[in-house]
């Protein structure tokens, strides 16, 4: 039998994650809601603007003894909407003084993305950033990109979010990343 079959990994169990969707198009929103329910989320919250997700990202974290959802793993949020934009939410969350929400891993989902929006959304943390149309297996490579490869978050005088560095440099000098396994600060 080829090797190819026989190391197959075994399929993720994501029934006990949350994911938020912020999307303002009905279209885009059900298109992305589908291929999550095919992933096998086990909750998915929908919001149509930055403001009805930070209102529900609150609500969500002051919940912390429900039996139902109390906390969401993952956040999708579209960059342009109308009432309320990606930027306004991506700010809020990571200057966010509540450690459970500055912490949230954020994957940008656009149809407007150029190379100034790529620096621009990797300037305020997000983890990962997705172009529309998205296709299945794309979405499901940033949703795995944020399970399987954590990245500490760095934290400096103009930037807090996940390390933006992908690759393993050699580096001589003292390591700093070691002080706080949540926070780096960095000397700039």
């Amino acid at each position: 039998m080829n090797s190819l079959f026989q190391n197959k990994p075994e399929p993720y169990d994501l029934s006990n994650f949350t994911i938020l969707l912020v999307e303002d198009s009905e279209y885009m929103q059900s298109l992305i809601l589908e291929m999550l329910k095919l992933f096998g989320i086990g909750d998915i919250l929908r919001c149509k603007d930055s403001q009805e997700a930070i209102d529900l990202i609150s609500i969500t974290h002051a919940r912390k003894s429900s039996r139902h959802i109390d906390k969401i793993d993952i956040v999708l949020t579209d960059w342009l909407m109308p009432k309320g934009s990606g930027k306004e939410l991506v700010k809020w969350v990571r200057h966010h003084k509540v450690s459970d929400i500055r912490f949230l891993p954020l994957i940008v989902v656009s149809g407007y993305t150029t190379e100034r929006l790529t620096h621009e959304t990797r300037d305020l943390g997000i983890h990962e950033l997705l172009v529309k149309p998205v296709s299945g297996k794309l979405l499901a490579s940033r949703i795995c990109s944020v399970i399987d490869s954590p990245r500490p978050f760095i934290q400096t005088q103009n930037y807090f979010g996940p390390d933006r560095r992908r690759q393993e440099l050699t580096f001589h000098g003292p390591e700093k990343r070691l002080r706080n396994p949540h926070i780096v600060e960095r000397d700039m």
